[in-house]
C-alpha cells in the first residue's frame, strides 16, 4: 500500500479490504461526479435543504483528498448546474455562501496535497464575491503539480459545446484557424481542454441520468450508479466504483482492452 494511503484506512476495515482489491497500475485518469441526493439525504431527516448541502460538503472533502492519494489524475465535481439557476433564490443564496466556505477553508488543504483547482462552466455568472474567492483558490494552487480538481459551476454540456463552436468560429474568422475542424481541435475550446477525459463517471442518488454533464467528454466513459445519497458518500464508495471500474471490459466499440 502506498505510504500516503495508510492514514486514510483503519487495518482491517471495510476500506482497507476495498482499498486491496484495488490495481494501483489501472486507476482511472479523471474520475467525474455527479453528486446528487443532498436534498433528499436532509427530507429523509425531516430537515431543511441546506442542512444536506452542508452535510454534502463533508463528502466532498473525502473524496477530493482520497482522489489525490490515491493518484487519480483529474477529478470533476458537478457542484452546480445552469438549471439549478431555477431553485429559490434562497436557496441559492445558501449554495453560494457554502461555497465560499469550503474555498476559505480548504485551500491550505489543496496546496499541502498537491492539488491543482480550477472552476469549469460559467463561473462569470456567479456573485462576485464568489468569483473572488474562486480565482483566490485558483491562483494559489496553480502551480501544483498533483491532481486537478475541476469543480464544475453554472455549468451545461450543451453551453460549453456551443461555447466551443463559437470559439472555433471566432477563432476562423480572425485568420488563426484554417482547414477542417477535428474531433482534437474541438476538444481544445472545451472547458476541459489539456485534460484527459473522465474514464468513470459516478452518480449518486440511484438516478439513472447524464444531467447535462461532460457530454462530449464522457462519450466512452464507464458509468457508476450508487443508491447512496451524496452526503453519506464516502472513501469506501469511492473504493467501489473504482473497483467496479476495473472490472469492466472497455471496448471503446471494438475490441477489449485485453485483446486490442
Amino acid at each position: 500500500m502506498k505510504p500516503e494511503l495508510r492514514d486514510i484506512v483503519e487495518p482491517g476495515s471495510e476500506e482497507a479490504e476495498l482499498l486491496a482489491r484495488l490495481d494501483m497500475d489501472r486507476l482511472p485518469r479523471h474520475v467525474a461526479v455527479i453528486m446528487d441526493g443532498n436534498g433528499r439525504w436532509a427530507a429523509q431527516r425531516r430537515r431543511p435543504r441546506v442542512f444536506g448541502h452542508r452535510q454534502g460538503l463533508i463528502s466532498v472533502r473525502e473524496v477530493v483528498e482520497t482522489s489525490a492519494r490515491l493518484g487519480v489524475g483529474v477529478l470533476t465535481l458537478y457542484a452546480f448546474s445552469r438549471e439549478n439557476w431555477k431553485r429559490p433564490p434562497r436557496e441559492i443564496e445558501t449554495l453560494m455562501g457554502l461555497l465560499v466556505e469550503y474555498l476559505r477553508g480548504e485551500v491550505k488543504t489543496l496546496e499541502e496535497n498537491d492539488i491543482r483547482f480550477q472552476a469549469i462552466g460559467r463561473p462569470g455568472d456567479l456573485p462576485l464575491p464568489v468569483q473572488e474567492e474562486l480565482e483566490r483558490a485558483t491562483t494559489s494552487t496553480r502551480d501544483n503539480q498533483g491532481m486537478i480538481f475541476n469543480v464544475a459551476l453554472s455549468y451545461g454540456s450543451r453551453t460549453e459545446i456551443v461555447d466551443a463552436a463559437n470559439r472555433l468560429l471566432a477563432r476562423r474568422e480572425a485568420g488563426e484557424l484554417s482547414g477542417p475542424i477535428t474531433e482534437d481541435s474541438f476538444a481544445d475550446e472545451l472547458y476541459t481542454a489539456g485534460q484527459p477525459d473522465p474514464d468513470l463517471v459516478i452518480r449518486t442518488s440511484g438516478e439513472l441520468r447524464l444531467s447535462n454533464f461532460l457530454l462530449w467528454q464522457a462519450a466512452y466513459a464507464e458509468l457508476h450508479v450508487t443508491p447512496t445519497l451524496w452526503p453519506d458518500f464516502r472513501k469506501r464508495h469511492l473504493f467501489a466504483a473504482i473497483a467496479d471500474f476495473q472490472g469492466r471490459d472497455r471496448r471503446y466499440g471494438g475490441l477489449s482492452e485485453e485483446t486490442s
